[in-house]
């Protein structure tokens, strides 16, 4: 079955924690694991009107048969990967590559110390670009020195592998936005590494000739926390006009709100190699597609919008969040593929 990615196409808190769990119900991947910089990316996955705030975890936990890996370029934070273990029963299935580098007490307080950092990029204050830092030179800590994390240590690059040689379907999870990448974002606004698809496969230790799928997730009215560019963004009297009020999931901060940026969403799909896009927030397009489950049941407006993200995007639409519940989904995978 192969590998498939799903990475943000936006400045993250597009919502692909919810079509990495629709993903994952209806695919059921043998390994769900997850790429990234570490905890400053927030995951939100509302199931049966119970929402989940992750940070490490992958937000694939909810489904229960799935081994859920943290692959060997994501930062660890073991009190809030410990936290997330407990809180969400996962001690029996989740492992973390003995290679990951650790986030320690002195990397949050150089981080929320730093006033560059602080108030002119917008940090999230929890330790990841310093200890990124040490990562690079080659003083940080790994998750193999760390005695609390023994239990869960394992290769996760072996593991994602060995499930693919053997045939089984692989979900590996980004985390950020395509506009947050080191490389290819907004910089200097961006976060402390690249958040491409091509660096989540990096990440896990899968090679690129192994990923059959990459599914960027795009939302309607794209939004951003903190400083930096946003060429679409609206005033805040006009988001709340169209009833769009959001706060990040790690800082609580409300996030900016912009219009659909075509020019963005071209770029971001040609440089993940988009093979599919799932679009999120289509209620707040139209509130009449509240919870709408099949497209004919979509209105003009929305179908019309649907087509002109294909045009954009040159990659098929084949995932479209109609609300924040894990049902709220049309999945015209089979129609389109």
């Amino acid at each position: 079955m192969g590998a498939a990615i799903i990475v943000g196409g936006f400045w993250g808190d597009e919502g692909k924690g919810k079509i990495v769990a629709h993903v994952a119900y209806t695919d059921r991947p043998k390994i769900i694991a997850r790429g990234g910089v570490g905890p400053n990316a927030g995951h939100t996955v509302e199931v049966n009107g119970q929402k989940y705030g992750i940070r490490m975890v992958p937000s694939g936990f909810v489904y229960k048969d799935a081994r859920l890996l943290i692959g060997a370029g994501v930062l660890v934070d073991p009190s809030v990967f410990l936290r997330e273990v407990e809180l969400l029963k996962v001690a029996d299935r989740v492992g973390v590559d003995y290679r990951c580098a650790i986030i320690e007490p002195k990397h949050i307080e150089a981080d929320r110390g730093d006033k560059h950092l602080k108030e002119n990029i917008g940090t999230t204050g929890t330790g990841c670009g310093p200890a990124n830092a040490d990562r690079i030179y080659r003083i940080a800590k790994q998750a193999k020195d760390i005695d609390v994390l023994k239990p869960y240590l394992t290769d996760v690059a072996l593991e994602v592998n060995e499930a693919v040689e053997r045939g089984e379907f692989v979900l590996l999870e980004g985390s950020q936005g395509f506009g947050l990448s080191l490389y290819y974002g907004t910089y200097p606004y961006v976060t402390s590494k690249d958040t491409t698809a091509s660096a989540i496969a990096s990440d896990v230790g899968l090679g690129p000739t192994r990923v059959d799928d990459v599914i960027v997730v795009f939302k309607c009215f794209p939004t951003r926390v903190g400083g930096g560019p946003f060429p679409t963004e609206m005033p805040q009297e006009e988001a709340e006009k169209l009833g769009i009020v959001e706060y990040g999931t790690v800082t609580g901060r409300r996030r900016r709100i912009g219009y659909w940026d075509s020019k963005m969403a071209r770029y971001s799909a040609m440089l993940n190699g988009a093979t599919q896009v799932a679009i999120t927030g289509v209620d707040k397009l139209d509130r009449e597609c509240y919870g709408v489950r099949e497209w004919e049941k979509l209105t003009p407006k929305a179908r019309k919008f649907i087509e002109q993200v294909e045009q954009d995007t040159k990659t098929p639409v084949t995932l479209i969040s109609t609300g924040p519940e894990l049902k709220q989904i049309i999945d015209l995978r089979k129609e389109k593929l």
